[in-house]
This record gives structure tokens, C-alpha cells and sequence, in this order.
């Protein structure tokens, strides 16, 4: 359920209780832990304790306070222990003036080049910043379209950083310190950070969070975190395990389950991800690039497309739900077969369904669909787009007489499904009441309006 982003659990407060964190750790819903290391010694203790526990993974790096002897033969070290199958970052690295441990010049050095080797490896780096914001900022920007990840750990910037480094589709993490009583500013903060760049972490052994501030921190407490993050975000917390452990997986690539699921809940209703295969390439669309909804990852190779009782087996009771949706990043109408054995049972159990297309399934399965829908589908959802065929074609990345076929299918669908709604999104180049026009008076169907973001 939660990734622990950020515990050092090497450090001498630990030592002959680790069985007992992990166990606890475990106990309290904690999947993953990640390990940074501050040193070339402790990265060597980080890589025995991934080889310890199944749950561990680690990072290798020269921690700011650690870089007066920085030599740049570092890096060899480094790059050798970040081979390592469990080492999934660079880190932890940055810079900190808050404490005199390191000249300014030799943990600019190191960092600069701990960057360069994290970009060589294709790897993030887990970054360190107190007091240094003005140095780390123009630092980071210099790297922010080389295709750098991070995790900027325990944030305590400015609220116009944040904002930066978010916009650079970097990661922010907070400690237990947004649980303290002193804590309003960084919990403003917080709440303005998409939840989509956030990550969990307890920083342990240190800031303890509420109410067991005074004691050594360790992984079970990342609970009170995110159960903070809940309550700014008014967001259940499991939704915020949930999207933080994706946008773990984003960045590090590991998770302790299987990433991708089959069916999500949204609201009231089930969706069932068919596929990310789809015969068309919209501009809107994050089928290749980043295919999430809500925290859920929809990505699917075409041989992890499971057959349509795995679909069944999620489902269970149908009337649990308002309706069972066909949907995902991909057209269903490709896997059609699958997509009426489903429809089939959801309605012999009682419940509704509909099937949300680009109303191009005649096309693809060769032959008209639509009569099949009779008894199965509720409820049929096309993406209208645009009425201009050539302006359709442009926005799908398909040939223009796909709109013809989109408006034929509508129209046929009309005569055998309980109801018809047809959609645009809101882009400003869009002619909406002509495409209303068309939705209600020439087929029929409900007309709506998707925001574009």
C-alpha cells in the first residue's frame, strides 16, 4: 500500500532491531523502502541490506555534509555499486549550507557531477537542498531538458520552487514535519503540489511524525504521512497511497504488485481497461506517454491483455456498480469478442454498461457491430472530436474519411443501444455548437463537453 521513499536505515539507532522495522514495517502496509545512501562506504552497507530484505531497494551517492574529499574517481565507484540490480537512484546527493561540513565549491562539484553520472546511468537522483535554494535552482534548471528525474526529498523550499520544479516534471516529497503543530507553511504548500508529483517519505531515522514526535522514525510511520496528505488533499487515504506509489513506480520502476491493473473504480463506476491498443493517435491522449488515470496504470503490452474471464473473476457482483464502463487508453471495439462475453455477464448479473469508443469498431472488426449491442450495451459514448472531417483527421492522427465512419457508426449504434452520447473536448480551435448541432439533431445522442488539461 506505501512506498517509504526515503529511510536511512543503516544508521547505528537501528542496529540489531532491523528484523523488527522491516516486520513492523510490513505489518503497517508498508510494499517498498528505499535506502539512500550518504557515502561510498554506506552505499556498500545500502546494497547488503537490499540483498537482506525483499523489500529494500537502494541508492548509491555522496551526501553534501560528505563532500569535502570528493574526488571525481567517486564516480567509478559509484557507477560500479549503482550495477547493482536493487539500486534504482543516485542519491543522496545536493547541497546543504545550512551546516559548514563541505566547502560550497566542493558539493557544487559533486553534485554537478553525481547528475552527469545519474543521466549516463539513465537513473534519478534523490536530492538533498537546505538552505542552498538560489545554487540548487539555477543548477537544476540547467539540466531540466536533458530528461533528469528527481526526487526532491524532505522539501523545505519556497512555494515558487516548488511550483518550478513541479513544472520541470520533477518530485517533491515531505517528511513528518507536515505533521507538527509549527508546520501551516509547508502544509500550504502541500496542498498547491498535484498529487501527481508527490512521493512518501519518512526521512528516518529522523523527523518523527506526529504522535510519535520525540522517538527514532522509522517505515510503519509513513502511514501518519500520507494520512496528513490525506487530510490537506481531503482525499481518502488510500487514493494517496495509491497515486504515490505509482508515481514511485514512474520514477524508480519498482513496485511490490503488479503495476498494471484491469478494472479501476472511479466513483460509482467500474472501468475495465480492454486495451492500449487504439487505430488512431490522438493529440489529447496519453496512451503512449503516460497512460494513468486517477493514480491507476493502464499501460498493457498486447500479450498482457488477459481474456475476459480475469475481467469477470475482478468484477464480481455487477450491481455493486452504477454501471460497468469499456474504456482505458485504448479502443475496445479491438478486442470486441472479449468486450460482449463481458457485457454478456454484467447483464445476466443485473448491471448496465457502456462502451466508451471512437465509434471506428465497423471499420476495424470489418463488418457492422452494431446490432450486436442489442441487450448488451446501455449505453454507447463516441468521441465526436470536431465536425470538421479534415480538422478530425488532424486531431486523431487518421485518414479524413474515418469521420464518415464515426458519424455512420452513431447512427447505427442509435438503433440498437439504450442511449447515445457523443463528445468533444475543449480545445479552442473547436466549433462546440456546431458539433452539439450535429450530436443532438442529426443523430440524436446527449451532447458533452470534455475540459481539455
Amino acid at each position: 500500500m506505501f512506498i517509504d521513499t526515503h529511510a536511512h536505515l543503516f544508521y547505528d539507532n537501528f542496529a540489531g532491531e532491523l528484523d523488527q522495522v522491516i516486520a513492523s514495517a510490513k505489518e503497517n502496509n508498508v510494499d517498498v523502502i528505499i535506502v539512500p545512501a550518504t557515502d561510498l562506504e554506506t552505499s556498500k552497507k545500502v546494497i547488503e541490506l537490499t540483498e537482506t530484505y525483499d523489500i529494500i531497494y537502494g541508492a548509491v551517492g555522496v551526501h553534501p555534509h560528505e563532500t569535502k574529499n570528493w574526488e571525481n574517481s567517486f564516480l567509478n565507484k559509484l557507477k560500479e555499486l549503482a550495477q547493482h540490480k536493487k539500486i534504482v537512484a543516485i542519491g543522496e546527493i545536493g547541497l546543504d549550507y545550512f551546516y559548514d561540513y563541505s566547502p560550497k565549491e566542493k558539493q557544487i562539484e559533486a553534485f554537478k557531477a553525481q547528475i552527469d553520472l545519474a543521466l549516463e546511468l539513465d537513473l534519478p537522483i534523490i536530492v538533498h537542498n537546505r538552505e542552498s535554494d538560489k545554487d540548487l535552482m539555477e543548477i537544476i534548471g540547467n539540466y531540466c531538458s536533458t530528461g533528469l528525474k528527481a526526487q526532491f526529498h524532505c522539501f523545505n523550499g519556497s512555494l515558487a520552487d516548488a511550483i518550478e520544479l513541479i513544472n520541470m516534471n520533477y518530485m517533491i516529497s515531505f517528511t513528518g514535519n507536515i505533521t507538527f503543530k509549527n508546520a501551516d507553511s509547508l502544509r500550504e504548500i502541500l496542498k498547491k503540489i498535484n498529487i501527481n508529483n508527490l512521493l512518501l517519505e519518512t526521512d528516518s531515522p529522523f523527523l518523527t511524525p506526529v504522535p510519535h514526535r520525540g522517538k527514532r522514525n522509522e517505515p510503519s510511520y509513513v502511514k501518519y504521512v500520507a494520512q496528513k496528505v490525506a487530510e490537506v488533499y481531503n482525499l481518502p487515504v488510500e487514493y494517496v497511497a495509491q497515486i504515490t506509489s505509482l508515481n514511485a513506480f514512474k520514477l524508480f520502476g519498482i513496485s511490490a504488485r503488479h503495476n498494471t491493473v484491469y478494472t479501476y473504480q472511479i466513483g460509482e463506476s467500474l472501468y475495465i481497461n480492454v486495451t492500449n491498443r487504439c487505430n488512431a493517435l490522438c493529440v489529447f491522449c496519453k496512451r503512449k506517454s503516460n497512460p494513468v488515470v486517477q493514480g491507476y496504470n493502464l499501460k498493457m503490452d498486447l500479450k498482457d491483455e488477459p481474456g475476459a474471464k480475469a475481467y469477470i473473476k475482478e468484477i464480481g457482483d455487477p450491481t455493486e456498480f452504477k454501471e460497468i464502463v469499456f474504456c482505458g487508453y485504448g479502443e475496445p471495439t479491438i478486442r470486441w469478442e472479449v468486450v460482449k462475453e463481458i457485457a454478456r455477464y454484467v447483464k445476466d448479473k443485473g448491471g448496465n454498461t457502456r462502451l466508451n469508443t471512437n465509434g471506428h469498431g465497423n471499420f476495424i472488426n470489418k463488418r457492422d457491430i452494431t446490432p450486436e449491442f442489442n441487450g448488451i450495451i446501455d449505453v454507447v459514448s463516441i468521441s465526436l472530436n470536431t465536425v470538421d472531417p479534415k480538422q478530425y483527421a488532424e486531431l486523431m492522427g487518421i485518414e479524413t474519411r474515418m469521420f464518415n465512419e464515426m458519424i455512420t457508426f452513431a447512427k447505427n449504434a442509435k438503433r440498437y443501444a439504450g442511449k447515445i452520447v457523443m463528445s468533444i473536448v475543449s480545445i479552442e480551435e473547436v466549433e462546440i455548437e456546431k458539433a452539439r448541432i450535429v450530436a443532438e439533431e442529426k443523430i440524436g445522442a446527449e451532447f458533452r463537453i470534455r475540459d481539455y488539461f
